[in-house]
């Protein structure tokens, strides 16, 4: 899979990527990255990128003509992408979006910055996405989250099944439901009078399965109610 990322700051990305398991995709070929320099496409002897808004305001907007030149310049021809623009604005990020990202053959991902982007900028985009109900100063650090949960879910990045049964996966219980996961164990089994389930050390696989599920829907109550809410289809 080819992840490009549109950019003002490519060094951002230089210490996240070098470690752990994105590193390791790279190395193996699971995934490609491939860094942008938005400011290439720039305007005129100093490369402008921004401009003020149209209006008045505070803060610079960035060009739609600059980033639709870049966006053109990235694509594939031929490839299943996505052009991805992080944006307050966006729908909020999910697991389910992660699997359908890692199911491309080419993610495009725009870092915004400044004040926002040209609204018309939605005519060259396929969505636009944010990861949460708050404001960063630009698109980097979203994008990278972004890449990391699409990452681990590439066939072959983690170990058969390690995606199967964990948080937000429809697995994770046998309804079809996301839930969280449920709580988990490892030694010692005592630990300062705080002790492992017994369910958990029978042996008996098919009781500590119903376990589980009984437990990851009473987390999800207790700490993501919203999860249980049926949403209109």
């Amino acid at each position: 899979m080819i992840i490009s990322i549109l950019t003002l700051f490519p060094n951002m990305f230089q210490g996240p990527f070098s470690e752990s398991i994105v590193k390791r995709a790279i190395e193996d070929k699971y995934i490609q990255l491939n860094f942008i320099q938005i400011r290439d496409f720039g305007i005129g002897k100093h490369q402008e990128v921004d401009d003020r808004p149209f209006g008045g305001g505070i803060g610079m907007v960035m060009r739609v003509d600059v980033l639709e030149k870049a966006i053109e310049k990235t694509r594939i021809p031929g490839k299943k992408e996505k052009v991805i623009l992080l944006s307050a604005k966006g729908q909020t990020f999910t697991q389910q979006m992660s699997m359908s990202f890692a199911k491309l053959d080419h993610l495009i991902l725009i870092c915004g910055h400044y004040e926002g982007v040209d609204e018309r900028i939605l005519h060259f985009i396929d969505g636009q996405v944010s990861i949460g109900d708050f404001i960063v100063t630009g698109g980097e650090i979203p994008s990278m989250l972004i890449i990391d949960a699409v990452t681990r879910l590439i066939p072959g990045v983690l170990k058969s099944g390690a995606t199967e049964h964990e948080s937000f996966s429809k697995l994770v219980t046998n309804d079809s439901k996301a839930y969280l996961e449920y709580p988990q164990y490892t030694r010692p089994d005592t630990f300062k009078k705080l002790h492992v389930p017994d369910i958990l050390l029978s042996g008996n696989h098919k009781e500590i399965q119903l376990w589980r599920e009984k437990e990851a829907k009473r987390v999800t109550k207790v700490n993501r109610p919203d999860l249980l809410v049926k949403k209109n289809s």
